[in-house]
């Protein structure tokens, strides 16, 4: 893969550049997060997109690559090292024919012979992949274990499972096919006895032990997650890189420690502007420390389906809309939500945090509900404290008169004594004051 010429030129110089810096430590992640971020806020990196092409392919995320190299040579200006790089991509992605019609368009040079020399000798390599000659098998099990790393994990499970103890990366690729699957328990059984070695193997190992402590609760499995990660954090190698810093974020988001979690998120956000798992960590911890303004913006940031479906977003942006007193828009998360142990949690945290913010309506149609779903004595307490104290902030002119009659409606639905008592007094005012019911 031929470098944009901007390196070249500037990596002689004193100073080195940002984007220089993160493709010295070959953090591709944080190069790619860069330069999108510049496009985004107009700033212009010379030769962008072509760094954008070169990082993806380093990262193995050859269709981005694809996109971004043919992007540059439908240009006029495009430069004749943009060919080669083409054909690297094509070459990766299976397209041979591509591969060399594109290879032979680049000016000559050394990679542009080993591209053609591999091109020539690619029927040789279909033939010994298919071949039955044992004394060819590990070679074909390493092309079969690199198709599925290369096709995003199509094929993972028939292809990774007999190859874990034959070739080391295929255990770790299994591990994260899983986690991607939400099988936390099979990737346990993976990792659980790796001694890891390298900075990945720790992360991984404390991604793991992080999914399966939140699914089980278990306290054991958070703290093991929490020192991997402030092992890789705290080392010498990693504690400034992107991964590194990461991994303290990690850490202290096990610990609780919000403040600490916000410093080290704070340095790379600008890295992460449209990444949706950095987002929900960014906006809890923003939530956690009470700047529920900011944390209700980083979530609703968020796209990701699966994300936007989970119990612990929801629960946290409805208590954002709350202490940003637009409690509608809590209500609204619920009424989308189906029956469920889920649904009747977020009930609950409507009803207290309404409450607690004197938002006594939604607070008293939550009530309601919880008081028909179950039949505990706190939930009518709840409901008649809310609706005393609609009436109250109707009494201060603070909330609508023709809100009264919803109130009542809410009341006479329970069959507590202390009910004939409240709607009589309630009664009374209206009729003293002509609001219809």
């Amino acid at each position: 893969m031929i470098l944009p010429r901007y390196y070249r030129r500037r990596k002689k110089g004193k100073e080195v550049p940002q984007l220089e810096e993160l493709l010295a430590h070959r953090d591709f992640t944080g190069a790619i997060a860069l330069l999108e971020f510049k496009q985004h806020v107009g700033e212009k990196e010379e030769d962008g997109n072509l760094w954008i092409g070169y990082c993806a392919f380093h990262l193995g995320d050859y269709k981005r690559a694809l996109e971004e190299y043919e992007a540059l040579t439908k240009q006029a200006t495009c430069k004749p090292d943009v060919w080669v790089n083409l054909a690297c991509t094509y070459f990766f992605l299976g397209m041979y024919t591509q591969a060399e019609q594109a290879a032979l368009k680049a000016p000559k040079s050394g990679l542009q012979n080993r591209l053609l020399f591999h091109l020539a000798h690619k029927a040789e390599l279909k033939n010994l992949t298919d071949s039955a000659s044992s004394s060819f098998e590990f070679g074909k099990e390493l092309i079969k274990h690199n198709l599925v790393v290369f096709r995003g994990g199509e094929g993972a499970l028939q292809v990774l499972p007999p190859l874990v103890d034959v070739i080391p990366e295929a255990r770790l690729n299994l591990v994260i096919y899983y986690l991607q699957q939400d099988d936390v328990q099979e990737a346990y059984n993976l990792i659980k006895d790796l001694e890891p070695t390298a900075p990945q193997e720790y992360i991984l190992k404390g991604v793991v032990n992080a999914a399966l402590g939140q699914e089980m609760g278990s306290r054991d499995h958070l703290k093991i997650a929490q020192q991997f990660f402030q092992l890789v954090g705290e080392s010498a190698s990693e504690c400034d890189t992107i991964p590194g810093r990461q991994c303290m974020s990690s850490c202290f988001f096990l610990l609780r420690q919000f403040p600490n979690v916000l410093i080290y998120l704070n340095s790379i956000k600008s890295y992460f502007y449209n990444n949706d798992t950095f987002n929900f960590n960014y906006a809890q911890a923003k939530a956690a420390m009470g700047n529920f303004s900011e944390a209700e913006e980083v979530f609703l940031l968020i796209q990701s389906e699966k994300i936007k479906s989970d119990f612990v977003y929801l629960s946290w942006l409805a208590r954002c809309y709350i202490m940003n007193k637009k409690p509608q828009l809590a209500w609204k998360l619920y009424l989308k939500m189906e029956t469920s142990g889920d649904s009747f949690n977020l009930l609950q945290l409507i009803a207290n945090d309404c409450y607690k913010m004197r938002q006594f309506y939604y607070s008293a149609k939550a009530f309601d509900i919880l008081e028909r779903l179950d039949n505990n004595p706190e939930y009518w307490e709840g409901k008649r404290g809310a609706c005393v104290g609609v009436f109250q902030m109707i009494l201060a002119g603070r909330e609508a008169k023709e809100t009264l009659r919803e109130v009542l409606h809410l009341l006479k639905s329970t069959g507590n004594s202390q009910v004939e008592y409240i709607v009589r007094v309630m009664k009374k005012w209206a009729k003293e004051n002509r609001v219809p019911l």
